[in-house]
């Protein structure tokens, strides 16, 4: 159980009462995911465990000191507990935009700050809040997701939800939701997932060359690199898109020229897929509704990312140094920071504001 759930009821009181219903559906959501944890010790030393589950759980353990000692990042007491909710999901993120708009609504919280996206645990609400929002124009696209971060606030958990995964999944989640714990900047969704979704991938290359496992390591380059190609249609969509709902057509004709336009990503990705030695993760992604939600919630997490690789190639692969870059690179002004990250995949210096030496191999 946590060390901070008497910060819990002080979250209601900062959140006002007009957010008093999502703040008390959080709470008790994350209060019920609490109480059916146990230590991952305790499962395995239960000769009731089955077996699958106590390898798994062992293999945790193991990823969990390497994410500390080869990847420097800060697990203290986070993933020791496991729970099984009994659904294959802990919360759904509900992400929305206008309909002739790629800017994302963000939702403010205590601690959080702003973000992209809003998490529930209680599915009428969510139900509710995303038809308010359609009624309002709004694009709206709902997410099941597997784990969230309480940004170390409380000790996150081992779920049942991605603890069947496979092995580059699991490792990858474990890196991801930790490196949250490393650094986070306020009111920034696309710094923030991006940063960590570059530990995420340069996290999982490490732990299968440490391993050894050179045929899944090269099926987990190859999975990237078809996800990369998929990144670049869905980028050329937003981009075409941004041109259309600037234009000054009527809404009538930017509908039907928005409808032409996803249609022709899907044509891309059936034409790309068909090409693509393996799988990209995005089959099921292309086949339900697409829209100006769903497009930008792949933008929060991707976009930057290229920009955190390159910044960890400049650290010769030295994560400690990667993350204080990072760090650094994040106290900057959000526009200045921006345009650093960006200036890190062109040519010639950096432009970041004197924050050059954060990222100079050995500091």
């Amino acid at each position: 159980m946590s060390k901070r759930l008497w910060l819990l009821p002080w979250l209601i009181l900062l959140a006002g009462c007009a957010e008093l219903p999502y703040y008390s559906q959080s709470i008790g959501g994350h209060l019920e995911v609490m109480g059916k944890t146990r230590p991952i010790e305790d499962w395995l030393a239960d000769p009731a465990t089955d077996d699958r589950l106590r390898s798994r759980l062992r293999r945790v353990l193991e990823m969990r000191v390497f994410a500390e000692r080869q990847l420097a990042l800060p697990v203290e007491d986070s993933y020791a507990d496991y729970a099984d909710l009994g659904r294959d999901w802990v919360v759904k993120n509900l992400f929305a935009a206008p309909e002739f708009s790629l800017r994302a609504k963000t939702w403010c919280h205590p601690l959080a700050g702003c973000i992209a996206y809003r998490g529930y645990f209680d599915e009428d609400m969510l139900e509710e809040d995303a038809e308010s929002l359609r009624m309002q124009g709004y694009d709206v696209y709902i997410a099941p997701i597997a784990a969230y971060s309480t940004l170390g606030w409380f000790d996150d958990p081992v779920l049942n939800t991605f603890l069947g995964w496979s092995e580059p999944g699991l490792a990858g989640l474990l890196f991801h939701e930790l490196a949250h714990r490393r650094v986070y900047v306020e009111d920034d969704s696309g710094f923030n997932e991006a940063y960590a979704t570059a530990v995420q991938q340069a996290g999982v290359v490490a732990w299968l060359t440490h391993e050894g496992d050179r045929e899944a390591l090269a099926r987990y380059r190859r999975r990237l690199d078809n996800r990369r190609q998929v990144f670049e249609l869905i980028r050329a969509a937003r981009d075409d898109l941004q041109v259309i709902y600037s234009g000054t057509r009527s809404q009538p004709e930017k509908r039907e020229q928005k409808r032409l336009r996803l249609q022709r990503l899907r044509e891309d990705y059936r034409r790309l897929s068909a090409e693509l030695p393996g799988r990209d993760g995005f089959e099921r992604w292309m086949k339900s509704e697409i829209n100006n939600a769903k497009l930008l919630s792949v933008a929060t997490y991707h976009d930057a990312t290229p920009a955190f690789h390159e910044l960890l190639r400049r650290n010769r692969g030295n994560f400690a140094a990667f993350h204080r870059a990072s760090e650094a690179i994040g106290e900057l002004p959000k526009p200045q920071r921006s345009d650093c990250l960006a200036s890190l995949l062109e040519p010639g210096p950096a432009r970041c504001q004197g924050r050059e030496q954060a990222w100079e191999p050995g500091t």
